[in-house]
């Protein structure tokens, strides 16, 4: 049996390294009110993502820390309200968000 290796990514909330399917992707979408950060489960969405546990703990980091804007190369304040949503919602029993709720907070039809 030949094994693989996974693509390892950094959390930018706790620094850990894990693999990539193990993290959550985030973009920065820009609109006329500034950039607003998006959660990109199925790695889809154009643009530089940055990677997180999809933890709430890893995430208040990643807010305190001001690291999204660092790893995005952004230099406005983000809103990271949708974001936040998609890391405090419930989950599954396999452990990912409901893949119709997350489609519908991204933009996507299921």
């Amino acid at each position: 049996m030949v094994r693989r290796a996974q693509p390892e990514r950094t959390c930018v909330g706790c620094r850990k390294r894990a693999p990539a399917s193990e993290l959550l992707r985030v973009v920065a979408i820009g609109d006329e009110a500034g950039h607003s950060l998006r959660p990109d489960p199925f790695r889809r969405l154009p643009g530089r993502g940055a990677n997180m546990h999809p933890d709430p703990a890893c995430f208040a980091l990643a807010v305190r820390r001001r690291a999204f804007g660092r790893a995005l190369r952004v230099t406005e304040v983000l809103d990271h309200g949708v974001l936040a949503e998609h890391v405090d919602a419930p989950t599954t029993t396999s452990g990912q968000p409901d893949r119709a709720r997350v489609a519908s907070r991204v933009g996507r039809p299921t």
